[in-house]
């Protein structure tokens, strides 16, 4: 019942069919292509600043209570955009959203790994969640896919409204997951000592640290570079119509690499991961640089394996972390990543106005090779140090 409930939550949690046309709605509500960047800063802000506190909440009171608070918030926030459109509501829909997505994000890896340790399957985790994230990706090209024919038979109000649903069966889901354990405290001292043992361990365990960095640099990189692949399908030369299809593929390759969690992590010690990392640096760089269509199948691959490392990072963060405080620190590997992803959001918009999308993509991948190099020098005398493997 966990692993089902897990699986239909990220596929439920993705199945939002305004995630496709929101910017529409907003732009035919009368909004400036600035208003609008203005209202994803809003939305970025909120999450980023909610991040850490709503992953100790979810640690001193219950991660199935906040898997459940999170999206009934996000459609809270879908139903006032289509309701009353208007730009301060369209302000507070995200604000919404944003405190729904941070009320999930700990909460939700934390539960999944917890409830698997306590049936002996911690193994599992890195498959497990390979999966979910595939499901996820399911969910929102079903959603896509469906949003063109749900707009043009009830406009953005049914769209919306189809939205709404979804959140409030996504969180009806969530009520399914178990949960066993001893909440770390009750009340405001509970909080604040979940909270302080979150940092703590970030502080005091370097291991836990250099994970969390990991996380969040090996993340945000390639998934803030994803949003602009419309605009490096664009650049081949393909009309509009076909700029979809180029995404798809690449979605797919995301896919796989979630899919292929499972075996990557029996067969993946530290310098084998530094160097799917390594590797998948050329990729990009030929298929973004290639100027042709073709070259997606080349950055399918790429972003397959950042997704592939991405979820084994998750994992080996996850198997570093002891305590109660556990959705805590995943927050704060959350925050990290925002925080990354916002400095990538501001590196390709400054490096995109003197090169062309293909040299920026393949400029700004190049951290992964410096990532990979810091994971591979430390792996030798780690592994002289302990017996198992070095995570």
């Amino acid at each position: 019942m966990l692993v089902i409930s897990l699986y239909a939550y990220a596929f439920l949690g993705e199945f939002i069919l305004i995630y496709p046309v929101y910017a529409l709605l907003f732009t035919d509500t009368g909004l400036s292509v600035a208003e609008v960047s203005t209202l994803f800063v809003i939305w970025s802000v909120t999450g980023m600043v909610l991040e850490i506190p709503s992953g100790a909440w979810a640690d001193a009171v219950s991660r199935r209570l906040l898997l459940c608070l999170g999206p009934l918030l996000s459609g809270a926030g879908f139903a006032l955009w289509v309701l009353f459109p208007s730009p301060w509501v369209f302000a507070a829909g995200f604000v919404l959203w944003g405190a729904g997505e941070a009320l999930v994000s700990g909460a939700y890896e934390a539960l999944a790994y917890e409830e698997l340790a306590r049936r002996g399957q911690a193994h599992r985790y890195a498959g497990v969640m390979g999966r979910a994230t595939a499901l996820g990706l399911a969910g929102a090209a079903t959603a896509a896919g469906l949003a063109s024919p749900v707009v043009a038979t009830g406009g953005y109000l049914l769209t919306g409204l189809a939205s709404v649903a979804a959140c409030v069966v996504t969180a009806a889901v969530a009520l399914t997951l178990p949960e066993h354990r001893q909440r770390a405290a009750a009340g405001g001292r509970g909080y604040l000592a979940t909270l302080g043992q979150g940092f703590g361990l970030v502080r005091a365990d370097r291991g836990v640290l250099r994970a969390v960095l990991l996380v969040a640099f090996v993340t945000a990189i390639w998934g803030a570079l994803e949003e602009y692949a419309p605009y490096l399908a664009a650049e081949t030369g393909v009309t509009r119509a076909a700029v979809p299809l180029l995404i798809l593929l690449v979605w797919a390759g995301v896919t796989a690499g979630g899919l292929l969690a499972e075996p990557a992590e029996r067969r993946l010690p530290p310098r084998a991961y530094a160097l799917l990392l390594a590797s998948a640096v050329p990729v990009m760089a030929a298929g973004a640089l290639s100027g042709h269509p073709a070259g997606f199948v080349l950055i399918a691959l790429a972003l397959g394996a950042f997704q592939l490392a991405q979820v084994l990072a998750d994992a080996r963060l996850q198997d570093r972390i002891t305590g109660p405080a556990r959705a805590t620190v995943t927050s704060v590997a959350g925050l990290g990543t925002n925080v990354v992803t916002l400095g990538v959001y501001g590196a390709y918009g400054a490096a995109s106005a003197h090169m062309s999308h293909g040299a920026t993509f393949a400029l700004l991948t190049l951290p992964y090779a410096l990532i990979a190099l810091l994971i591979a020098l430390p792996a030798g005398r780690a592994a002289r140090r302990t017996t198992g493997r070095v995570r």
